[in-house]
């Protein structure tokens, strides 16, 4: 078994706390990091999951790309997060590199990877704090509990995040719904792509909305990759698409729909 990391928000949060900011005055502040304090306090959290895994298991990072496919979906998804990565980003991940397995794939983030490498590679654990990550069928490890997502659980989480939106990736969702609003319209109408629409319609709202929304929100699984032109490929629902508990799914149709 592997664990896959998120290693994004790992490098992230041990970079910017090892930050030191010093004001010369004149409208001048440098911001300056000690690398070995960064780069230790990466090992420490990648070393902190092993063990509570037994400590034998081997973890394989993630990271995201330059380029965020969603943006051009989107032009202005993420696009209020305009901080430079912090000191010493891109050293670390290159170090982590000698060390560990790294996997970055062209125009995808860290989740993206993650989802399709966990449909590909079933039987292994993702590690991370992300909530979108309860859209992959699998083991998840969310750093506080360790749990299983079933293919039926995972592609209502879609729905759920399609209707709800995210603020911080910068997808808003059917104004005025939020999670526990969409969760009870969908137990009343449904778990069904009709329901996403008729949601959107209720605010004014085309079905075009809807499916841009629910492109944002999906997190890519095997099913949602093109390993040849190495390109996501976009969700795309069949009119019919609905989630029924104890029922087959019935999945989303991928043709002609790579960005």
């Amino acid at each position: 078994m592997k664990l896959y990391l998120d290693a994004d928000y790992i490098v992230y949060k041990s970079c910017a706390a090892a930050e030191t900011e010093i004001d010369w005055g004149s409208d001048v502040i440098l911001v300056t990091s000690k690398f070995s304090e960064a780069y230790a306090n990466v090992l420490k959290d990648i070393n902190r999951i092993i063990g509570e895994f037994g400590g034998f298991n081997e973890p394989v990072l993630f990271f995201s790309d330059s380029h965020n496919f969603r943006k051009d979906i989107l032009p202005s998804y993420k696009g209020h997060r305009n901080r430079k990565k912090p000191c010493g980003y891109r050293r670390v991940i290159n170090e982590l590199k000698k060390e560990f397995e790294v996997i970055i794939m062209r125009s995808l983030e860290a989740d993206d990877a993650l989802g399709i490498f966990a449909t590909k590679f079933p039987g292994n654990v993702i590690v991370s704090p992300d909530k979108d990550m309860r859209q992959i069928p699998g083991s998840l490890y969310n750093l506080d509990q360790r749990f299983t997502v079933t293919r039926e659980e995972g592609a209502k989480w879609h729905l759920i995040q399609t209707l709800a939106g995210d603020q911080t990736d910068g997808y808003s969702g059917a104004p005025g719904i939020g999670v526990k609003r969409a969760e009870i319209l969908f137990e009343k109408h449904g778990y069904s792509w009709e329901t996403v629409v008729n949601a959107f319609a209720e605010k004014d709202l085309g079905e075009d909305i809807a499916l841009q929304n629910a492109r944002l929100a999906r997190i890519l699984t095997v099913d949602d990759y093109d390993f040849d032109t190495k390109q996501p490929i976009l969700w795309t629902p069949a009119a019919s698409y609905r989630i029924d508990n104890g029922a087959e799914l019935q999945d989303a149709s991928h043709e002609g729909s790579t960005p």
